[in-house]
């Protein structure tokens, strides 16, 4: 990561302390692969999460930050992740998470690549959750601070957990 981000991902850590913030007080933050990497951030994200994680993932298969969440639900966050069963997912890392995660179960596609963390940040943007995405493609990571962009988000993450299947043991344990 490079040394100019570290002064933004550190007031979103705090922002995630319990320390209240006004929307206002915190802009949106846009990081960009490969130019930083991008999976440090989630992982510090992740970390931080003190209640709850809602992840919404086409692609899951980055092992730093299934293991950060693998820790959260471990420390005692809920964590929930859907995921789109049409792709590679780390099914045998994420073992541990089968029983908080589904899979959609028909179209459209789960595209999304974002989560939620205690209600108060919203992670999005076009990186997927995978090695190449986070560190060596062209793509964004966005951070939302706005209780409507995370109120939007968690209706939509809600309608599509609702929607959506448990993981079959058998693709938890390939």
């Amino acid at each position: 990561m490079r040394a100019r981000t570290i002064p933004s991902l550190l007031l979103t850590l705090f922002a995630l302390s319990g320390t209240p913030l006004q929307a206002a007080e915190v802009a949106p933050e846009t990081h960009y692969a490969p130019t930083e990497n991008l999976e440090s951030i989630d992982v510090a994200l992740i970390g931080a999460a003190k209640s709850r994680i809602d992840m919404a993932a086409y692609i899951l298969t980055d092992h730093a930050v299934v293991d950060a969440l693998v820790a959260a639900a471990r420390r005692g966050v809920k964590v929930r992740i859907v995921i789109d069963p049409t792709q590679k997912q780390a099914y045998g890392r994420l073992a541990p998470l089968r029983a908080s995660m589904r899979q959609k179960r028909e179209r459209p596609i789960m595209h999304l690549k974002a989560y939620a963390i205690d209600g108060a940040l919203l992670r999005t943007g076009s990186a997927n959750f995978n090695d190449s995405a986070l560190k060596h493609q062209d793509n964004d990571l966005i951070l939302l601070h706005d209780p409507a962009s995370v109120a939007r988000y968690m209706a939509a993450f809600e309608r599509i957990w609702d929607a959506a299947a448990p993981v079959p043991a058998a693709a938890a344990n390939p």
